[in-house]
């Protein structure tokens, strides 16, 4: 039986490693910012077609709230053709919006079925094979070609490669890549992999306490991607009377806001456009909710502003 002495040396041994011996109870004032001296953005999921983007931008214009990155194409970038892609860049751009797009294909679209199972799931959305890496990355490259520079990637492999990609210049060198909450990671040793492989940000699993989230930020410098509200298929959180504690604690970050049923019933090529659009609406009233929330009870958490000149703008 291991005395609580002797997980106190263990604890110390972390320490030194440089990752939190515990979570972080006291939780401190992160004393990180954005580029632009920001504790927060906004980013919002699930922007699948130009149609959703152009309601989104409107909602945005209309409410005079910024959002600053979107995650894209979540079925797949494989199922828009080019010019849809292209036309889905020339808004972002004009929007001066961070696009994060989602390659496909992907695990759950591949022909094994392990996944698909209730105990196969639990290995998570790893891709299978070289020839599915190659296909991905193809994906990817077709998506620069057009413009885009941020993906979204849930596989530590993949993101070792598309990093060393990135350093010999056959992916531009200003491409963000970020990793999904698939992955599954909750841990401030799992942050500082993530950024030891080449992540430009990252997103936890979404269900972390304040302690928990103050000492990954306390193992990593690179922005947290927060899920504030998040799929009643992975819990249905929605910590909005939260927002100001988090941007306290885990600054930078992105508030993510994905709502819905399921990923599964969202991110399908044949959900209603009108549906997205809809709804892509509803995501931006509730930046708007949060960023109230946040002013009226830590009026100093500063939000940046629209356009970032950090922010990875597609150049189509």
């Amino acid at each position: 039986m291991i005395a609580l002495s002797e997980l106190e040396e263990l604890r110390k041994n972390l320490e030194k490693l440089g990752i939190p011996g515990r979570d972080l109870y006291e939780l401190p004032s992160s004393k990180l910012r954005f580029p632009d001296g920001a504790h927060y953005r906004m980013e919002i999921s699930g922007i699948e077609r130009p149609s959703t983007l152009e309601a989104m931008i409107d909602e945005m214009d209309k409410r005079k709230i910024p959002v600053h990155r979107i995650i894209s194409t979540v079925m797949g970038s494989t199922l828009l053709d080019e010019k849809e892609l292209a036309k889905f860049a020339q808004l972002a751009k004009d929007a001066k919006l961070e696009v994060i797009i989602t390659p496909g294909p992907r695990t759950a679209w591949d022909l094994g079925a392990q996944l698909r199972t209730p105990e196969g799931a639990l290995s998570g959305m790893r891709i299978r094979g070289s020839d599915n890496l190659s296909h991905i990355i193809a994906d990817i490259k077709r998506c620069t070609d057009i413009g885009f520079r941020g993906f979204l990637v849930m596989d530590e492999g993949l993101l070792w490669i598309l990093n060393n990609l990135r350093k010999e210049g056959i992916i531009p060198k200003d491409t963000v890549f970020k990793v999904s909450i698939l992955a599954g990671h909750a841990n401030a040793a799992g942050a500082r992999v993530l950024e030891t492989l080449g992540a430009n940000t990252f997103n936890p699993v979404g269900d972390l306490t304040l302690p928990m989230f103050a000492s990954l930020r306390k193992a990593v410098t690179i922005p947290m991607d927060v899920h504030i509200f998040l799929f009643d298929s992975f819990g249905g959180f929605n910590r909005f009377w939260e927002a100001p504690e988090l941007a306290r604690i885990c600054s930078p970050c992105y508030f993510k806001i994905e709502p819905g049923v399921s990923m599964s019933a969202l991110y399908k090529p044949w959900v209603s456009e009108n549906a997205l659009a809809e709804l892509a609406r509803e995501k931006v009233k509730y930046a708007e909710i949060i960023k109230e929330i946040i002013d009226k009870n830590m009026p100093d958490l500063k939000l940046s502003q629209r356009g970032a000149k950090d922010l990875a703008i597609p150049k189509p």
